[in-house]
């Protein structure tokens, strides 16, 4: 109530109006700075967006930022970004779902759980430094069995998106490599996902609590098949032909509503959005999809806010109080895990080294679904703060790996050929 009569108010309206125009202006500037420095425009948006919050602190001070976010249209902003990141979603979840109805491969299975086992492992590690080191601001009050899973998990994704972007832009799209990864990637963020259920049912701590999250969840799954059903109906596929806009926003609200019941029955938002683009119907007979990329596109335009509200929320109180130890920790530990893991799968498929190279660095990408995920855990109250700061310098430090280490392979790999051709080029002259 509070925020409709807040975007009744006019002035007010105005000041949020311009708000968010200011983080879409940021967003834009970050992708620029990742086209220069030949990233993926995405990690320029989490980068610039997290950092924004901090800067202007640093800057000008906390009063300063008070004074261009007040309590009342930080609130608002707040609510467009958890609107974005739902809305995202759907179509995330969607694509998961469409390009995993069929069984993967086998040489799939073994990357999949190359990159997925020991990444749960140094999770598990990371969650035992946090417990050895008795750092209580990283270990929170959570019950231990869903903080130590939650941590595991937050270690183990891999970002479909940005991995997809990745390929495209190197034009890898066909590549052994590139399509081993994206099959892998995909098995091993469905998952995750359970993991994640799992883990926010076990934060609940008690036993009421965890039938609590059952009924959530099975509200969920009543809603998901009920918007299943209903899209599959003859009367829907035909209004979405003919009405495709029209589809995409009933599509989109359907979403929000599920997600907001979701987090009024005590779950993350997150679920409720996962589960709505997991029940659109992917087969060839219901046009739904063109709907779905409709709405995962409306979040992607709104999901700057996120990180900019990400950034002022976690960020500019959780520096003092995380240990450097623990940040390097996150990122050792996350490069060794996707990394090895992802080259011993990729090995054990039958792949070449210098294929299962490229495999094991496209793995390590986490991005925007890492981010996802992280938030998930903090706002169910699992993972805090300082621990959720060294997992996002995690995220982006490995994403941000990616490319730099695909060229190192790629101009190894030509040296190497050129090498060769000019020892065979003199042998034949002898």
């Amino acid at each position: 109530m509070e925020t409709l009569r807040l975007l009744g108010d006019a002035p007010r309206l105005a000041h949020i109006s311009v708000a968010l125009a200011v983080i879409l202006l940021i967003a834009l500037a970050g992708r620029a700075l990742a086209r220069t420095l030949r990233q993926p425009e995405v990690i320029g948006e989490i980068v610039v967006g997290l950092l924004s919050g901090p800067a202007v602190i640093a800057l000008f001070g906390r009063d300063t930022l008070d004074a261009m976010l007040p309590g009342p249209v930080f609130d608002v902003v707040k609510l467009v970004s958890q609107a974005g990141l739902v809305l995202f979603l759907v179509g995330l979840a969607h694509r998961l779902g469409a390009e995993s109805g069929g069984p993967p491969r086998r040489g799939t299975l073994w990357v999949a759980a190359g990159a997925l086992v020991p990444p749960l492992l140094t999770g598990l590690l990371l969650a035992g430094l946090v417990l050895v080191t008795d750092d209580s601001a990283a270990r929170g009050s959570a019950p231990l069995p869903a903080f130590v899973l939650m941590v595991a998990v937050s270690m183990s994704i891999t970002a479909v998106p940005v991995m997809a972007r990745i390929l495209a832009d190197r034009g890898m799209t066909r590549s052994a490599a590139g399509q081993t990864a994206l099959a892998a990637a995909i098995v091993i963020d469905a998952v995750g996902w359970l993991l994640l259920t799992l883990a926010i049912s076990l934060g609940k701590g008690s036993l009421e609590g965890s039938l609590h999250s059952v009924r959530a969840l099975a509200f969920g799954a009543v809603c998901a098949l009920a918007v299943r059903y209903g899209l599959r109906a003859r009367a829907a596929r035909n209004a979405c032909v003919r009405m495709p806009r029209t589809a995409a926003v009933v599509l989109g609200a359907a979403a929000l509503t599920v997600a907001l019941a979701m987090e009024h029955l005590g779950m993350t938002a997150i679920l409720g959005a996962a589960l709505v683009g997991l029940s659109i119907p992917g087969d060839e007979n219901a046009p739904w999809e063109r709907a779905a990329t409709s709405v995962s596109r409306a979040g992607s335009v709104l999901a700057p806010a996120f990180f900019v509200v990400t950034g002022i929320t976690v960020l500019t109180g959780s520096f003092s109080d995380t240990s450097w130890l623990l940040i390097a920790s996150a990122v050792v530990l996350g490069c060794v895990g996707k990394g090895l893991g992802g080259y011993l799968g990729a090995r054990r498929s039958g792949r070449p080294p210098g294929t299962a190279r490229r495999i094991a660095v496209l793995m390590n990408t986490r991005g925007l679904t890492e981010l996802i995920v992280i938030q998930a855990g903090l706002s169910s109250g699992i993972l805090t703060g300082p621990l959720v700061l060294a997992l996002i310098v995690m995220a982006l430090t490995t994403t941000a790996m990616t490319g730099p280490l695909l060229n190192l392979l790629d101009r190894g790999e030509r040296r190497l050929t050129t090498g060769t051709f000019a020892v065979a080029t003199e042998s034949s002259v002898r």
